[in-house]
């Protein structure tokens, strides 16, 4: 029989129980250490590290009020905050060991104690300790990450004056519980704005739970976002928390919730306004508190005009609304996206430092940029692996269909602000096909300049 890779530690004034206990649950456990004397158990904590303590509480100067146990068990604890704590009596007293157990002991044992009930206690204790030991370092994880971050927004590129108020908005937002929409093109960084807000609150200690909802079918949307029961359906083999149990006391990210089906809405609106969740095939309603963070790049105004997105569900998700704005105008913000991009490229596949001269860099501010910064990522990590030299040529950042396709929006890197002006122009025309109206409000000016301009150029 294998045995159970765990150190437990039995502290106890009666040799005959060390004995006994040591011979039993050597058979199951690696390592058995006891003590007779509860004075060395700060040493013995201070060398070693013990998966489970068997603490009796009372020794030999004080047989029955169990104040040496509380006393050992607050030093232990002082010692190692997660410390699984068994209390062992022989006296049967089950309110001291309750108090005992608000105290901060895992639970107890009475003495002479069965075989059988000592082990599966021990099991359970050891359980309690993995779970611990995995949301201390969960949460040590998210400190050291935290720390990393000199400033919440320093993985957040952007000098432009749209994402100047972007992100000051997100300092605003970042100190409150609201619930917070981001709006934007996909390709725009929604998911690294949420990140940030969630960083810069009071609840950056807990959980970032990221859910896609546009990629969870209808009939996985309860089980997913609600958790389940054992036997709730065919594969439900053991209970399951859903996201927004995960997520509690932290933030929970719905992402692409403007593809949410009609009645998959009314579900997550019944959700967000009592703040319970019921898990398939119970009905237990289970309180949680998350701080809401919603994305999506769907006209959600427009789909509610439509009745295609319930306008209640809407208004409790939008408290607070936070525009990203492509990239095509924040055209100062490509620069220094594309200058992070290349050090982190280079670094990644170990190749030497590579840089962008001003001519490739004016056509690349030039592109469209339909997909955004995802886009850009993309098109910077195939330059790197793709370039011959040090210098970055268009070439290795424009497939020849992709050039084919925006030959419009690339130019020349010879053209000056007035070549620029007039070839702008002449597209925007040429799109309305001559209505100079429409014409003027894409472009921001009115008729009238538009006119002297279409005049200065002979267009």
């Amino acid at each position: 029989m294998s045995k159970i890779n765990a150190r437990i530690l039995i502290v106890d004034d009666d040799t005959d129980i060390l004995l006994a206990a040591k011979m039993y649950l050597r058979q199951h456990f690696q390592t058995i250490h006891t003590e007779k004397n509860p004075e060395n158990i700060p040493d013995l904590l201070r060398n070693e590290s013990y998966d489970v303590i068997l603490l009796d509480m009372n020794f030999s100067r004080d047989a029955t009020s169990g104040k040496e146990g509380f006393h050992w068990l607050n030093k232990i604890l002082e010692i190692d905050p997660a410390a699984i704590v068994i209390f062992i009596t022989g006296y049967g007293d089950v309110e001291l060991a309750v108090q005992g157990i608000k105290e901060g002991a895992t639970n107890f044992i009475l003495k002479p104690w069965e075989n059988n009930k000592l082990l599966a206690t021990l099991e359970a204790s050891l359980n309690i300790r993995a779970s611990k030991v995995e949301l201390e370092n969960l949460r040590g994880t998210n400190k050291m990450l935290a720390a990393d971050q000199d400033h919440v927004f320093s993985n957040i590129i952007g000098t432009s004056d749209s994402m100047k108020k972007v992100l000051k908005t997100v300092e605003k937002v970042a100190k409150t519980d609201a619930n917070v929409l981001i709006l934007g093109e996909n390709g725009t960084g929604k998911e690294v704005i949420a990140r940030a807000i969630h960083r810069a609150s009071h609840r950056n200690s807990q959980m970032f739970i990221n859910v896609d909802l546009g990629a969870i079918t209808e009939t996985l949307f309860e089980s997913e976002l609600f958790g389940y029961k054992k036997g709730a359906f065919t594969d439900a083999r053991e209970d399951r928390p859903g996201r927004f149990e995960v997520a509690n006391k932290g933030t929970l990210f719905l992402d692409e919730i403007g593809n949410l089906l009609p009645n998959l809405q009314s579900k997550l609106l019944s959700v967000l306004q009592s703040r319970k969740v019921v898990r398939l095939g119970s009905s237990k309603e289970i309180p949680v508190d998350v701080r809401l963070i919603c994305a999506t790049n769907m006209p959600l105004y427009e789909m509610v005009r439509e009745n295609k997105f319930r306008q209640d569900l809407l208004y409790r998700v939008n408290t607070v609304e936070i525009t990203i704005p492509p990239l095509r105008e924040r055209i100062e913000d490509i620069e220094p996206l594309i200058t992070y991009y290349i050090e982190t490229y280079c670094k990644k596949y170990k190749i030497s430092q590579k840089r962008i001269n001003a001519g490739t860099l004016k056509r690349l501010q030039m592109h469209n940029w339909p997909g955004n910064i995802r886009e850009l990522q993309h098109a910077v990590e195939r330059a790197i692996i793709m370039s011959e030299g040090n210098i970055l040529e268009p070439e290795d950042f424009f497939m020849n269909e992709i050039n084919k396709e925006n030959s419009q929006d690339v130019l020349p890197a010879n053209m000056n602000l007035e070549d620029t002006e007039k070839m702008l122009i002449r597209k925007v025309v040429d799109k309305y096909g001559g209505n100079i109206s429409r014409a003027a409000k894409e472009l921001g000016l009115t008729r009238a300049s538009l006119y002297r301009r279409i005049e200065k150029y002979g267009l």
